[in-house]
């Protein structure tokens, strides 16, 4: 098989049916198979899949085991040449998964590849980043990101210098939309465990600069994301870390990538 697709899902079968429906709807591909990984699952969102997609192989889990975890099992299932990822509040748009598969097919050298990202009324969603520094952690979550030399530093890490209109190499991007090819995850492995939720994409990114391969972020690929910040709770640090527990975790996931490449220099490239 040439293309499997995993799609992540946790509580929110809504979502997933839409999500399912645009694959289905644009998409002129028919030799894939579809997998969905389910955190935390509930007895409606198993039902809706076997009355509706009996066709879909489903994984769930009964406890939120995180995003890592999701891939890493449903990764598993796969057949496929190439493996598209999906979070369950992604909706493809027409040609967008064909535009993937077609380049990553025509570029061995780039193993990781993600789409441009919009919001429901087609701005841009700013997902591909240049790497982080614990700095970067300290402007985002504190009233110091409001100076002009943090602002100045945040544009930078958003990559905001970038028209997102042409196809280039980045650091890294959102984990939320991104195929990958089997062989070159089978040189550089799957999801590190030690990141349950948050960094995992960063980390995994980095990594396939680390193994010689290109992450490329594809502009001519869209997909709208319906993407919900869990862990900015928008009432300042203090009371964000006293009152959200998706904001302690992001910070610990923070601490464990950064202890993981202590001392080692950032990949380079174009």
């Amino acid at each position: 098989m040439e293309l499997s697709i995993i799609i992540t899902t946790y509580k929110n079968p809504e979502l997933l049916k839409v999500c399912i429906d645009s694959i289905k709807k644009n998409t002129l591909l028919t030799n894939y198979e579809l997998i969905v990984g389910d955190s935390e699952a509930e007895e409606k969102t198993g039902l809706m899949l076997k009355e509706d997609y009996p066709e879909i192989k489903y994984i769930p889990f009964k406890k939120n085991v995180g995003l890592q975890a999701l891939v890493r099992a449903t990764y598993k299932e796969t057949s496929g040449d190439y493996v598209l990822i999906l979070n369950g509040d992604i909706i493809v748009k027409r040609n967008a998964i064909e535009n993937l598969l077609n380049y990553i097919k025509n570029h061995p050298e780039a193993g990781i590849i993600g789409p441009k990202l919009l919001n429901f009324n087609e701005t841009l969603q700013y997902s591909c980043y240049r790497f982080y520094r614990p700095i970067t952690i300290l402007y985002r979550r504190t009233f110091l990101g409001k100076l002009k030399f943090a602002q100045k530093h945040l544009d930078n890490f958003l990559m905001k210098d970038y028209d997102h209109k042409e196809t280039r190499e980045v650091d890294w991007f959102m984990g939320a939309a991104y195929i990958v090819s089997r062989k070159a995850v089978e040189k550089v492995g799957l999801m590190d465990q030690r990141f349950k939720l948050y960094f995992e994409d960063i980390d995994w990114c980095r990594r396939f600069w680390m193994n010689s391969y290109k992450v490329i972020y594809l502009p001519s690929s869209e997909m709208y994301h319906y993407h919900g910040k869990g862990s900015d709770s928008g009432r300042g640090v203090i009371k964000s870390l006293l009152s959200n527990k998706l904001a302690w975790i992001h910070i610990v996931s923070a601490i464990k990538y950064f202890l993981k490449y202590w001392g080692e220099p950032l990949p380079k490239h174009n």
